[in-house]
């Protein structure tokens, strides 16, 4: 299959590569990029496992392709620390036990981060409408929307 050239960004490093018209986002991040950290769940844009920010907007990477993502920029989990440091999400997420097996939290991180970056004060109802897409087998979320809104309260230490 010919493969095409694809530029961009992710977690601030710019990018050049070239993909299969039909290989995903996910698994672009996954396989070429060794970004393991965003997972596949469902593939079916269900389960939010695979949530990554594509130009400031939560996605589901296993329903974009690679091409789709020319020239943006994307956020992993990865990204979310910054020079070795958890972010007060990622603290929060910890602090609060909002986690259980783990394979659902970089989604849920990612959800919490996109929602932050446009609502630096959302409500709780705010909170569960931009969480919706993101399932977890484990928590039985209320942990996770606390960790959310201990954030927003400045409350990590």
């Amino acid at each position: 299959m010919n493969k095409e050239k694809l530029h961009l960004f992710v977690n601030g490093e710019e990018i050049f590569t070239e993909v299969a018209p039909n290989k995903t986002l996910l698994w672009l991040l996954r396989e070429e990029l060794g970004l393991a950290g965003t997972k596949e769940g469902c593939g079916a844009g269900e389960c939010g496992a695979c949530t990554v920010i594509l130009n400031g907007k939560p996605v589901n990477s296993c329903l974009v392709m690679a091409l789709e993502a020319k020239d943006g920029e994307i956020l992993t989990i990865e990204g979310e620390a910054k020079n070795g440091e958890l972010s007060e999400l990622q603290k929060a997420f910890i602090k609060q036990n909002a986690l259980q097996c783990g394979f659902c939290t970089p989604g849920m991180i990612m959800s919490a981060r996109a929602l932050l970056n446009r609502n630096p004060s959302p409500t709780r109802e705010d909170i569960k409408e931009a969480m919706q897409g993101n399932l977890c087998r484990c928590t039985g979320y209320e942990t996770i929307i606390e960790a959310i809104e201990y954030v927003v309260k400045g409350e990590v230490e």
